[in-house]
C-alpha cells in the first residue's frame, strides 16, 4: 500500500507504539469521580511542566480554553482576542454561545501578538453600557510563529495594570518553547491559565490540558461537567498524554527542521512565495496565483500527498505542516512533487 504523506495538520497523527501499548495496560479509575489514577498523573505532570498549580484534562483543545473563559468570566463579560486567533474564529463562538461571554476582537500583527496600545482602547471603561472586560486571550504559537519572551512579559504587565487575567491558547507551546530554548514554563508564567494540546505535534491521539491555579481548575473543572468534557474511565487515553509529554517534547525540534528544509526547497521555484523568515516552527505557509491553488491541491493529492489550500484558508495560498509521522525524505518527495508541478504549469 502505497503511504500516505499527510501534511494537513499536526493532527493527523497516529499513537506511537510505546503509546498503544501503554494504552493497554493503563490502571484506569472514574475520573468523573477523581479516582483514574492515570489522569491523575497526567495532570500533576502537566502542571509540574508549566509551573502551575493544577491542571484538568479535557477531551479537545476547544473544550479546554472554553473551560477556561468560563472560569475566568460571567454573563456579560468580554475577552480581548485576536480577529484570526483560535478561541475566536475556530471553536464555534462557544464562549458566547454557551456562557453569554462578548468576544472582542482585535487584528493581529503580523508575528501574531497583539499591539497592546489597540488592546488598552479596547478595554471598556466600568459603565453600564458596556460589557466588562475581563480577560485578555493570546495564541502560541501563531501560524507556526512563537511569541517573543519580552513581549509575553510586557502583556502580562499590562494585563495586570488593567486588572484582566490572562489566558494562552498554547495548544502548540512546546514548538514554541523548543523554537525559542526555553523551559515551557517561562513561558507559562506570564499567564493565569493555559491550555495545552496533546494531541497536535505531541502526537497522542486525544486530549488537553487546562493549568491554571488550584481555585480556577476547580471551577474549570466543573464547567468541564457541564459540557459534556466528563470522561470516566479516560486514563487509557492519558497514558498517551503522558507518553507524549514525557517522550515527545524534545523532538519537535524535528518538525521545525523539517519544516525549516522545506522552505527552502520551495524557495527558488518560480511562482510560490514563502516567507522563510516567518517558518519559526512546524508549519509552512506559501502563496501563489489563486487560480493554481486549487490545482496543486489536487495534483499533489493524486501522488498521495494531502496538503490545505485555496478554500480551506480563505485564499491563494497553501499550508503544509510537519510532524512525529513526516520523514526528511517526505519532505523531499512533496518538494519535488510541487516543483514537478510548477514546471508544467509554466
Amino acid at each position: 500500500m502505497k503511504k500516505i504523506i499527510d501534511l494537513r495538520s499536526d493532527t493527523v497523527t497516529k499513537p506511537t507504539d510505546a503509546m498503544r501499548e501503554a494504552m493497554a495496560r493503563a490502571e484506569v479509575g472514574d475520573d468523573v469521580y477523581g479516582e483514574d489514577p492515570t489522569i491523575n498523573r497526567l495532570e500533576a505532570l502537566a502542571a509540574e511542566m508549566l509551573g502551575k498549580e493544577a491542571a484538568v484534562f479535557a477531551p479537545s483543545g476547544t473544550q479546554s480554553n472554553l473551560i477556561g473563559v468560563l472560569a475566568h468570566c460571567q454573563r456579560g463579560d468580554e475577552y480581548i482576542v485576536g480577529q484570526h486567533a483560535h478561541t475566536y474564529k475556530y471553536e464555534g463562538g462557544g464562549a458566547a454561545v454557551l456562557g453569554s461571554i462578548q468576544p472582542q476582537p482585535i487584528d493581529l500583527e503580523p508575528d501574531g501578538s497583539l499591539d497592546l496600545d489597540k488592546v488598552a482602547r479596547a478595554v471598556k471603561p466600568d459603565d453600564f453600557h458596556f460589557a466588562r472586560t475581563r480577560l485578555l486571550c493570546l495564541e502560541n504559537t501563531h501560524r507556526g510563529m512563537a511569541l517573543p519572551m519580552d513581549y509575553l512579559a510586557r502583556a502580562e504587565a499590562f494585563a495586570r495594570d488593567c486588572g484582566l487575567s490572562i489566558h494562552l491558547d498554547g495548544a502548540r507551546v512546546f514548538n514554541a518553547a523548543v523554537k525559542l530554548g526555553v523551559p515551557v514554563s517561562d513561558i507559562a508564567r506570564h499567564f493565569d491559565s493555559v491550555s495545552i494540546c496533546l494531541s497536535k505535534g505531541l502526537g497522542a491521539p486525544v486530549g488537553s490540558l487546562l493549568c491554571a491555579s488550584q481555585s480556577l481548575v476547580k471551577e474549570a473543572r466543573r464547567w468541564r461537567k457541564v459540557l459534556g468534557g466528563g470522561m470516566r474511565q479516560a486514563g487509557v487515553l492519558a497514558a498517551a498524554g503522558i507518553i507524549a509529554l514525557e517522550q515527545h517534547v524534545e523532538r519537535l525540534a524535528e518538525d521545525h527542521a523539517n519544516a525549516a528544509r522545506l522552505a527552502g526547497g520551495l524557495s527558488d521555484i518560480d511562482g510560490i512565495s514563502v516567507d522563510r523568515a516567518a517558518v519559526q516552527t512546524n508549519m509552512v505557509f506559501a502563496s501563489m496565483s489563486g487560480e493554481i491553488v486549487d490545482r496543486l491541491v489536487e495534483f499533489l493529492a493524486g501522488r498521495g500527498i494531502l496538503i490545505l489550500g485555496g478554500k480551506m484558508l480563505g485564499g491563494p495560498t497553501i499550508r503544509i505542516v510537519t510532524h512525529l509521522d513526516v520523514t526528511s525524505e517526505d519532505i523531499d518527495i512533496l518538494a519535488a512533487a510541487i516543483r514537478e508541478f510548477f514546471d508544467k504549469e509554466a
